[in-house]
């Protein structure tokens, strides 16, 4: 086979490496636009894994990359005048133009073609002169070629928020610093770690924002790089730090880093004229920067790189010479890996790109916020890192939750610490999200099959156990199974329910107040969705939409005497509610429901003083808040459920849902149940695990307000890592519980860990749970 990578980088030289040794007879040339031993950038980080992915491909090159290797364990951060330092964590760096030159040596000593000096201008000219049946497009993060094939490749390039600069200095740093400094400007960040003997990177970045009033985008490269060492000088002991981008001018090394994702890496040249008189279908793949990006941050654009570089030669291999199969194959699979990288780099980009969010963490919880930023890191993976450190900082936040801990205690997990709002004091952060059962008469009483599941789910030991959205009128539910709240009878089925808690269980007892707005009147969900009742009722909306064009009834748009009933309505079950025993009420002011409809943009399409601005918007579901929580005792709190986003253009933003945060608590709220969607059924979600909580971080961290996290949050250790990054203050867990009522202790058995007490009644069973839940699993 003849192959032509285009763009000698790590990618190109690898695989063009890789497919030398595969097969001699291969005619493998790499094709590089710079000088042998030109390079920009510094070091770059490895993970122990991609070490032993280069043993296995080539052991000759792997052993002269090892011998080249600076290795480190720990993490230091710098925040706020403290340092924290951790261990465990496995890093390897290398310097690139080190890294370059090995590969280099490696590809000339097994016949690999290198032809420096030279810029490819016509991909498809240069299949021709070398006869080539593979190209590969290695040609960096501005690739050409990408360009070229757009429609094919369909790239999306997201340009971030942050400006960074990539420098190196003679201090070594012993382990990978993480420096933060505060100016009047915003907040810089440096990560800097030594990749060989006498010099490290040296990285700063900052918010666009922060770099333009910092007046850097108007200094010389000089002027800029002095800024930098005046700002981070404490840690550079005098040092100097250098460019070695000396081809840029002025602010242009100073860049936003550009995340690239493309839908297809492949391109069939389809009947190419490879010669005269000969056809052949020449694919052009991209590899490497031109393929994808990770930021720097989590250390992977190089390891990714590499990584597609050993997959694409093992598949073409597996192949036996069908290139078309080899192709196809190496694309599903090395994608599915790319993008778990690159969702962990979004998240660690997010966070970088928003250090002012976390600024007001003490530098330990900051400092755990930092480690677990990508979320591929969680509470138990940091503890087999660093169990000394996790341990300390455990008891770090027991303490904070007014829980002692002696010497020879274990603290508390994060998720198991108290959280006292006003006068109630939940036993821990787990709770049973408000689920919609749908299993009420048409009476809407909640009778044994409510106090079967709600009881069950508070002997398991959760904190807070909430009861489904319940109906405040008739003409308020979804389906006619649903609970309602508006008479004596259904008042007294909730009362059982309070009661069987608060005297088998050390559970509070919430409870979600709502009305279904548009979306009422359908069959159970079980049934197919959204399909309206051939004899429903009257709907009411903010606006006459209907949920689904030309399947829903189209709702009425509420008069200023609709809102009066609706706010009577609410404010009469929130005294039901208070008389049942009910410990803790919820607003549904999300998910499309008829408060959420007033929300949304999307659903709020009214002239009057109920629509338009966001101010406006809020007015009636405000109203509504204000006269429940004059109704219900003040030492019982309150939340309100919000779609964060609607998951859908022209719909409600983040930024929009931390406004409404805010001005929900000013009127007494005292958490916000961050959910999202459900406002439209032409929602785009982005779903994956705990992928609301983001939502819930930026309003609790930006808005200044208690949340609830909730959504795909599966197990104890993720319950554990939101608690203890301060990402939220309870998580709400719904199918897991559905499934398991015994899901709380299941996981603490899983963990090692005890800590929430069984009934008297059930004690005996506590043992043999435990015990068998410990054995390893049988083969069957």
């Amino acid at each position: 086979m003849k192959i032509v990578c285009i763009g000698g980088g790590p990618a190109g030289l690898y695989f063009g490496l890789l497919m030398k040794l595969q097969d001699p007879t291969h005619e493998v040339v790499v094709i590089e636009r710079n000088r042998p031993y030109d390079t920009f950038g510094w070091g770059v980080v490895f993970s122990d894994a991609t070490v032993d992915h280069l043993h296995e491909a080539d052991p000759v090159s792997a052993r002269s990359i090892a011998d080249e290797f600076s290795r480190w364990e720990d993490i230091e951060v710098h925040f706020k005048g403290q340092t924290i330092r951790t261990t465990g964590h496995g890093f390897i760096g290398i310097g690139r133009k080190r890294l370059l030159n090995i590969l280099q040596a490696r590809c000339e000593e097994v016949g690999v073609q290198l032809v420096f000096e030279t810029t490819v201008e016509d991909d498809q000219a240069i299949a021709r002169q070398h006869g080539a049946d593979l190209v590969i497009a290695s040609d960096g993060i501005n690739s050409p070629i990408r360009t070229r094939y757009a429609d094919t490749y369909r790239p999306d390039i997201d340009t971030r928020h942050c400006r960074f600069v990539w420098l190196g200095t003679r201090k070594v740093f012993d382990a990978f610093n993480f420096l933060f400094v505060q100016t009047e400007h915003g907040w810089f960040a440096a990560h800097a770690y030594r990749f060989e003997n006498g010099m490290s990177t040296f990285i700063v970045e900052t918010p666009d924002d922060c770099w333009q009033r910092s007046g850097l985008d108007q200094m010389s490269q000089e002027e800029g790089i002095a800024f930098c060492e005046r700002l981070f000088a404490p840690w550079l002991d005098g040092e100097r730090l250098i460019s070695n981008a000396s081809h840029l001018r002025g602010s242009a090394i100073w860049i936003r880093f550009p995340r690239v994702i493309c839908d297809r890496w492949v391109h069939w040249n389809d009947g190419f004229d490879i010669a005269p008189g000969q056809q052949r279908d020449v694919p052009v793949v991209l590899m490497g920067d031109a393929a994808h990006t990770a930021h720097f941050s989590i250390g992977s654009g190089t390891k990714l790189a590499l990584e597609d570089a050993i997959e694409l030669a093992r598949c073409l291999k597996d192949a036996h010479g069908d290139l078309r199969a080899g192709l196809a194959h190496y694309q599903d699979v090395r994608s599915v890996e790319v993008l778990k990288i690159q969702n962990a780099a979004r998240n660690s980009t997010e966070w970088f790109e928003n250090v002012r969010r976390y600024a007001d963490l003490e530098p330990a919880q900051f400092t755990y916020s930092l480690l677990t930023r990508s979320q591929r890191i969680s509470h138990e993976n940091l503890r087999l890192r660093d169990p000394r450190w996790v341990d300390g900082y455990e008891r770090w936040l027991a303490e904070r939750a007014g829980v002692p801990v002696a010497d020879t205690q274990s603290a508390p997990l994060p998720m198991l610490n108290p959280y006292t709002v006003r006068r109630l004091t939940l036993r821990n952060r787990v709770v049973v999200s408000p689920t919609l059962l749908q299993a009420a008469g048409d009476d809407g009483v909640a009778r044994d099959f409510h106090r079967m599941y709600l009881g069950s789910r508070a002997l398991s030991g959760a904190g807070l156990v909430m009861m489904e959205m319940t109906a405040v009128t008739p003409q308020g539910r979804m389906t006619r199974a649903d609970t309602g709240l508006w008479n004596a009878e259904q008042q007294a089925g909730i009362a059982a329910i309070a009661d069987f808690i608060h005297r088998h269980t050390s559970a509070c007892f919430g409870l979600q107040l709502g009305h279904a707005g548009r979306r009422g009147a359908v069959q159970t969900g079980w049934d197919p969705a959204d399909q309206p009742l051939s004899d429903g009722w009257t709907l009411l909306s903010a606006s006459a939409l209907p949920y689904r064009d030309g399947l829903s009834p189209v709702p009425w748009a509420m008069s200023r005497l609709d809102m009066d009933d609706v706010r009577e309505a609410f404010v009469a079950a929130t005294r039901r509610a208070a008389e049942a025993g009910v410990d803790w009420l919820e607003l549904q002011a999300g998910h499309g429901f008829l408060l959420s409809s007033f929300l949304s943009p999307l659903t709020n399409q009214r002239e009057d003083d109920y629509g338009g601005s966001l101010d406006k918007r809020l007015r009636f579901p405000l109203e509504v808040f204000a006269a429940m929580r004059a109704a219900w005792p003040a030492d019982r709190p309150m939340s309100v459920r919000l779609s964060a986003t609607d998951w859908a253009e022209g719909g409600t933003t983040v930024d929009e849902a931390i406004e409404m945060a805010r001005r929900f608590k000013q009127a007494g709220a005292d958490v916000v149940d961050v959910s999202t969607g459900e406002v439209t059924p032409d929602q785009r979600p982005v779903y994956g695990r705990m992928y609301q909580t983001p939502m819930a971080d930026r309003i609790r961290n930006e808005g200044q307000v208690d949340t609830i996290a909730v959504g795909a949050i599966t197990e104890a250790d993720q319950v554990n890592s939101v608690i203890a990054s301060g990402r939220a203050d309870l998580c709400a867990i719904g199918r897991p519980f559905m499934s398991d009522p015994a899901w709380l202790h299941r996981e603490l058995v899983r963990l090692g860990r005890g800590g929430v007490a069984w009934h008297p009644a059930m004690e005996p069973a506590r043992t043999q749970f435990e015990r068998v839940l410990a054995k390893p699993a049988t083969p069957l």
